[in-house]
């Protein structure tokens, strides 16, 4: 299916669009002024943003295109009248039914959490308050902190506690502590999102009021203690192993004898505690924080996360202020849409085994494996061939790459499910339980050896991920489509979208921080003192280069915190061009196609991945949270650092985009 050989021409006899469209590009911008206009410009253009879309570009139409396919899987599982009660099969469908039924869910209203918010009413002790937080906790909901399994990083054969900071309402603590107008403006919304949620609760205006300003100053506290995401891209600086006893000196307002039994979570293993300062302050606020400013936060909490699973005027008026004030959505998703979402979330492997079954054949999965083959060979030609860097950590590079593993389309064990009930009481209430299996699963792996087959994400999932404590590349199935993957396609195409994204994942291995774990996925710094300064003064250069890049406004792009990605992104980028000059057979380089030489094609495809148009107030949440750069300078960004580039377009001094040879990065 996924043959890579070169075509003679840019369509198939089928009548493929070309896989480099000139209708798509602006061609009275210089590339050497701006190749993100230059390849997209008039494709922008004719794609205005949907309005249920606060960003439109490839990942949202094969997202589109991905949903229609779940939608078949689903609606012919929904018509299969022989569907065995209690098979996955039967689970999915039940599922979906019980989110489409909006005639039921109306009628239920609130009533499906009033079990949870009696609860919470009746807290008359600092100790109910614990058992309020625990129940949600086994739940998968996280009022004030977060509790999970994930692998001991430095020691990454082993599944321990992690504990975490959490419970805010607002996507990031900057929100709530930085002084500018636009955050002012989000607060001022934020207070009136939460009283109108309260007042569809049942609560009078007056005191729903009264309960958001509460909130709102109980998650401020919670802001204030919270690191940065900046602090928290280094994995060092979350990193405060503990036993039980160190856990109950450090936060001692907690009983945390009932926490771990409550959820079920072993007091004999080593706990994590990310950030031991934010704990501290929850102990505090358990004592010095009246348990009415407990109850209402509790309460908004609990509607906050199940906003989208109950009656319409709670889904509306989660939409107006996350949809429209924070993202500038026009219009809500429709609404199977987002039922499938929340089931293929729920019950991710069991629809991505349907979706497998049908739409990626086996064979397909070995190809892209030999792809993968190609873009190591790449990586490590460059390893062995940089200048900057000492043999010693040569070789422990070479061997980090070698033992790097890799995991294409779909799991070889698929995830069982025969625990996870589904039932036709409400649609709240399949979540709650969806959430709880999911819990479970997760807090059972707590003390027992890392499962080196499991995946991170379903097969369903348009996306690709590396993992730094399994040392792993993985690539659902999802993302081996156009414009990731083209069957019809030239090697300069292919090598330029899924080339990169390979290159990508596998670069994140040798990022700013993956850099820092060994070939076993442990934190463990292999690197000779002279060379890590080499990689540090080289990557400084990409920090200092993104930090110039104006998004909007005056408002730029925070080169430290997407570090980690413009490494992966340049570095994809530079080992999938490796490997295209590999593959050419005995040296040979292809005929031009379309007017394009294959350097042009190769820059184009990588470019056209990355099309998008984009709200403003996107855009401006996109540069506080994300820790990928803005679509135009994730092509923009890398590429005036590679010489390909120059020759490719005829770039010279006076260009836009032109660097100075000395001024350039070289990094992998």
């Amino acid at each position: 299916m996924f043959n890579l050989t070169s075509c003679n021409n840019s369509t198939n006899n089928l009548g493929v669009l070309p896989a480099i469209d000139p209708a798509n590009m602006d061609t009275t911008v210089s590339p050497g002024n701006d190749l993100f206009q230059y390849a997209n410009g008039i494709w922008m253009k004719n794609h205005p943003i949907p309005e249920e879309y606060s960003q439109y570009g490839a990942f949202q139409i094969l997202f589109e295109e991905n949903n229609d396919k779940l939608k078949k899987l689903v609606d012919d599982l929904i018509a299969d009248k022989n569907s065995k009660p209690g098979s996955v099969k039967s689970k999915i469908s039940h599922f979906f039914i019980q989110g489409m039924d909006t005639v039921k869910i109306d009628e239920l209203g609130i009533k499906p959490l009033q079990k949870y918010l009696d609860q919470i009413n009746k807290i008359q002790t600092q100790q109910d308050v614990i058992a309020y937080i625990s129940m949600m906790h086994s739940y998968g909901l996280s009022p004030v902190f977060n509790s999970y399994g994930y692998a001991d990083i430095k020691n990454s054969d082993w599944v321990i506690t992690q504990i975490s900071q959490g419970g805010l309402g607002l996507p990031d603590r900057d929100y709530y502590l930085q002084d500018d107008e636009r955050f002012k403006n989000i607060r001022n919304e934020y207070v009136k999102h939460i009283a109108k949620m309260f007042v569809l609760a049942g609560e009078s205006e007056e005191k729903a009021g009264e309960m958001a300003q509460s909130v709102m100053h109980f998650e401020t506290q919670l802001a204030t203690a919270s690191m940065s995401r900046l602090q928290r891209r280094d994995p060092d600086s979350t990193y405060h192993k503990m036993n039980f006893s160190e856990l109950k000196n450090l936060v001692t307002n907690i009983d945390w004898d009932y926490y771990f039994n409550t959820i079920h979570i072993p007091d004999t293993v080593a706990i994590n505690v990310a950030q031991p300062e934010f704990m501290k302050e929850v102990g505090n606020m358990l004592t010095q924080t009246s348990l009415d400013d407990w109850k209402n936060y509790l309460q908004w909490n609990l509607i906050d996360h199940n906003a989208n699973y109950l009656s319409s005027g709670f889904v509306k008026q989660d939409f107006e202020f996350f949809g429209k004030t924070l993202s500038g959505r026009k219009k809500m998703r429709e609404r199977w849409k987002r039922v499938m979402s929340a089931t293929s979330r729920s019950i991710g492997e069991g629809i991505g085994q349907l979706y497998v079954e049908k739409y990626f054949p086996p064979e397909a999965k070995e190809r892209m494996i030999e792809l993968v083959m190609n873009l190591k060979k790449a990586l490590k030609n460059r390893i062995e061939n940089l200048d900057w860097m000492g043999d010693l950590t040569k070789e422990k590079a070479l061997e980090k790459l070698d033992a790097m593993k890799v995991k294409i389309g779909y799991p070889d064990k698929w995830k069982d499910y025969s625990k996870l009930e589904v039932k036709d009481d409400s649609y709240v209430e399949n979540m709650f339980r969806a959430r709880k299996f999911a819990t479970e699963f997760n807090y059972n792996k707590i003390g027992k050896k890392v499962d080196k087959d499991e995946w991170g994400m379903s097969p369903q999932t348009v996306n690709a991920y590396y993992s730094p404590t399994k040392n792993e590349i993985v690539f659902p199935a999802a993302i081996l489509q156009f414009p990731f993957f083209n069957m019809a396609a030239d090697d300069a195409v292919n090598y330029g979208s899924i080339g990169v994204v390979i290159g990508h994942e596998m670069t994140h291995g040798f990022d700013d921080q993956g850099r820092k774990f060994d070939k076993n996925g442990n934190r463990n710094d292999w690197w000779t003192e002279e060379d890590a300064k080499k990689f540090e003064e080289r990557t400084q250069i990409l920090v200092d280069e993104y930090n110039s890049f104006d998004a909007l406004d005056s408002n730029f792009v925070d080169g430290k915190l997407t570090l980690g990605e413009n490494i992966a992104d340049f570095g994809g980028l530079t080992v999938a061009y490796e490997a295209l000059k590999m593959s050419f057979k005995n040296n040979k380089e292809p005929a031009d196609i379309d007017g394009f030489n294959y350097k042009q094609r190769f820059l184009l495809a990588f470019a056209q991945v990355w099309r998008q148009n984009i709200t403003d107030k996107q855009l401006l949440r996109n540069l506080k949270e994300d820790v990928h750069s803005p679509g135009k300078f994730r092509v923009n960004g890398p590429i005036p650092n590679m010489p390909l580039f120059y020759e490719a377009f005829n770039v010279k001094p006076g260009d836009k985009l032109y660097i100075p040879v000395e001024k350039r990065a070289v990094i992998w």
